[in-house]
């Protein structure tokens, strides 16, 4: 079998602990070497049994023997180092959320496409197929008319100091962090685009970015959607569809591996509930579509403009926060 060769840009602990260990799961998929600006990068690359590690993330690109990179570098760094990899002739798969705003997706976005690369953003829980389960659902009128869709995702972030999802010029923050899960689930599932949002933030007020944050958004298709995200409350990671005749419920959506890989489908309609299992290990599933891709020459399942439509409607929930 044919397949594609790996590089990572950086030693992140989502790289380490989620990412590599994915790569060497797929099954079109070689990790053939990891960079990072410190000498602590031979040391990940032993440990993890990856081939080649570089001391500067730029000798990596160069490398001709690297066909795809995987970007989990601070939200700041993205454009930089997708429009470079971009010009090394490198696919890449970024970390979410693709940039710090609408303006920087488009230039990355640009960038992959003069340069003939394949790019999408790294919103794992989407290859889960729990999620075109939950599709099915709706389209065959389970819970009747779709009426409201609720996400929730949080979990208590404990030791903030030095943390960069509590610096703002990095792109900190619950709605960057967490929140985009939410929103991208919104879009995904009801399948439209919000015509309006409001947002409204508890701001830290030394680091300057959203603790927690609540937004109210109205899709085209005239769904109103319900979204909380933060780092002050117990871990929840789910969403919930309700329609004129029951509702679904996802109490895993968007991290079924802290479940075994197990994502659960919970419709309720009248009396009756249903529970769904299903199983699906969403980083090596995420690895391999991405791969295929490239090997296919195909679009990703999240393409490019999903990655700028997503941004708009971040950008659009800090400017609802920012102008009160």
């Amino acid at each position: 079998m044919v397949k594609v060769r790996w590089g990572v840009l950086s030693t992140a602990n989502i790289a380490r602990t989620e990412v590599i260990p994915a790569i060497k799961r797929a099954e079109n998929a070689e990790l053939v070497g990891i960079a990072s600006r410190d000498e602590r990068v031979y040391r990940v690359a032993k440990e993890l049994d990856i081939p080649r590690a570089f001391v500067s993330y730029e000798e990596l690109l160069k490398d001709d023997e690297i066909d795809a990179v995987y970007i989990p570098l601070p939200n700041h760094l993205h454009k930089e180092w997708v429009e470079k990899a971009a010009l090394y002739g490198k696919h890449v798969l970024c970390e979410k959320p693709v940039a710090l705003n609408v303006a920087e997706t488009v230039d990355m976005v640009n960038s992959c496409a003069k340069s003939n690369v394949k790019f999408m953003e790294a919103f794992m829980y989407q290859f889960h197929p729990q999620h075109e389960r939950v599709r099915e659902l709706i389209s065959e009128g389970a819970i009747g008319e779709v009426k409201l869709f609720k996400s929730s995702h949080s979990f208590h972030l404990v030791n903030r100091v030095g943390d960069i999802r509590m610096d703002a010029e990095m792109g900190g923050g619950s709605i960057y962090d967490i929140g985009c899960y939410s929103i991208h689930a919104a879009r995904f599932i009801l399948k439209a685009e919000p015509e309006s949002i409001q947002g409204f933030a508890n701001i830290d007020s030394s680091a300057k970015v959203d603790t927690s944050a609540y937004i109210y958004m109205v899709m085209d298709n005239k769904v109103p959607v319900l979204i909380d995200c933060s780092f002050d409350m117990l871990d929840r990671n789910e969403y919930e569809i309700i329609g004129t005749k029951g509702k679904i419920s996802v109490p895993f959506a968007f991290r079924p591996d802290r479940n075994g890989g197990v994502g659960e489908i919970i419709l309720n309609s009248g009396n009756r509930k249903v529970t769904e299992k299903v199983p699906g290990d969403i980083y090596k599933l995420e690895i391999e579509h991405f791969t295929q891709c490239i090997l296919q020459d195909t679009d990703p399942l999240n393409s490019s403009m999903d990655s700028i439509n997503n941004m708009k409607a971040i950008e659009d929930c800090y400017k609802s926060i920012n102008n009160g």
